[in-house]
């Protein structure tokens, strides 16, 4: 009787609030997030599958601008769109703003399918290869993991550069060498030691060929911690017309057999004889590189002044004017797909010996494979400690901040050993709780209460 009761009132207060259901607005469905991209071998893997760099530059306004074009959804969304109707599936920027956030442009490069390698640096933060030692501080470095701390919590984070073209054809800046070799180490370290996931960190060497198998040796030689876990160059060696040999890339696929690393191009696209019809991608996307090479970025997407680019764009205006270029580049992508299985990569990760010093290659007082040891001042992030809130794009700078280096690093001093977080005890940041134990426990109480109203 009790419970005929109790089923009469329930259906009452149903009949009561009975009416019309008002519609809601459906959101827009967001992607699934895209599978982590990680180095394993001498290849990039996304999940079980070998990915490969189809990719394009991403500066709007050049370095001279240092605007963030993460941070603008107006600016993101619209190039976003162009990106998406090329085909490309990684983009690279060379300066982000670390004091804000990024997560709607992230999320909009994510619903179209494409990955981020990021520059860590800006023209305010960053080694500065006339006068690498007292660039190489605490303060520097504080604005590096800041950036890694903004960027690491989004899946399509594909790699971090720790330096770009620091080492070029002037003979003095090799000395810039050691200085971009430690802070690569300290930023495999600091992506450990907070628990992040192993986001691939290394270097893009300029397009310079009497120090480029040297700098590409000295990225992967010494202990574990000091080596990168991928290297990058840029390449504007095939100027069409031209072909696999006559533009020397089968020599460089020689010389790199072995290396035991990824191997992609972070800027390819020869000017010489415009309009460019990208056939780099012919060879680049095809068995005869992809044993040795993970493809690369083309060099640029907008036009800077500077005769690279394949739109023009103006200001923070919705206005895009696509070039003859980008149909060429577009057909291009389309006609040269990716290598299918695993592109016949090497499964080993393998060191190679440091390059010798000599008249070129000139470390001086570093020698042949010393690195300077972490500044005292950032030691601290090594353990419980965060970077914090960046500086941004309008700070300070760095590069006289004192805080420097005082020693030489110890050969596996850059291991992670110490992996506590404030966030975590286990030293990884708190598991995301999961809701359906909620639901669960709701259901159970929700059925306890009626089966004692029953009783």
């Amino acid at each position: 009787m009790r419970s005929f009761t109790l089923a009469s009132a329930l259906a009452a207060a149903s009949m009561a609030h009975a009416g019309p259901t008002p519609t809601e607005k459906e959101l827009p469905r967001r992607a699934d997030a895209l599978p982590t991209v990680t180095a394993s071998g001498n290849a990039f893997w996304a999940g079980d599958k070998r990915f490969y760099v189809r990719g394009i530059d991403y500066q709007p306004g050049g370095s001279s601008a240092n605007i963030d074009p993460l941070a603008d959804t107006t600016i993101c969304k619209r190039d976003i769109q162009r990106f998406q109707d090329l085909g490309v599936n990684t983009v690279r920027v060379y300066s982000v703003d670390n004091s804000v956030k990024h997560d709607e442009c992230m999320q909009a490069l994510n619903d179209a399918g494409i990955y981020l390698v990021l520059d860590v640096n800006n023209p305010q933060y960053s080694i500065n290869r006339d006068k690498p030692a007292p660039s190489y501080n605490d303060v520097y470095l504080q604005s590096v993991f800041a950036t890694i701390d903004e960027f690491a919590r989004f899946d399509n984070t594909l790699a971090f550069f720790s330096g770009n073209e620091v080492i070029n054809d002037k003979p003095e800046s090799v000395k810039a060498a050691p200085y971009v070799k430690a802070t690569t180490r300290d930023m495999r370290q600091y992506i450990g030691s907070q628990g992040y996931r192993k986001i691939p960190v290394g270097y893009s060497a300029a397009d310079v060929s009497n120090n480029r198998m040297q700098t590409a040796q000295y990225f992967n030689c010494g202990t574990d911690d000091e080596r990168s876990d991928f290297f990058a160059f840029n390449d504007y060696s095939w100027c069409s017309p031209s072909s696999f040999e006559q533009s020397g890339w089968d020599q460089k696929v020689k010389n790199f057999t072995g290396y035991g690393l990824p191997i992609f191009l972070s800027e390819w696209g020869c000017i010489t004889n415009p309009p460019r019809d990208f056939s780099e991608l012919s060879a680049l996307m095809s068995d005869k590189m992809s044993s040795v090479y993970s493809g690369g970025l083309m060099y640029e997407y907008s036009r800077e002044g500077n005769g690279f680019g394949i739109v023009e764009l103006s200001g923070n205006s919705d206005s895009v004017k696509e070039d003859t270029e980008f149909q060429k580049f577009k057909s291009a992508l389309s006609k040269y797909t990716a290598p299918t299985g695993d592109g016949g990569f090497t499964s080993t990760t393998t060191s190679v010996a440091c390059p010798t010093v000599d008249s070129v290659w000139d470390l001086e007082n570093w020698g042949a494979s010393a690195l300077p040891a972490i500044p005292e001042g950032a030691k601290k992030y090594m353990s419980s400690q965060k970077a914090g809130v960046g500086p941004g794009l309008k700070g300070a700078g760095s590069q006289n901040a004192g805080g420097t280096s005082t020693g030489t690093a110890s050969p596996g001093s850059g291991s992670v050993t110490a992996t506590a977080s404030p966030d975590n005890g286990s030293g990884r940041p708190a598991p995301p709780m999961d809701m359906s134990v909620l639901v669960l426990t709701g259901i159970v109480g929700a059925f306890t209460l009626v089966g004692t109203l029953l009783l």
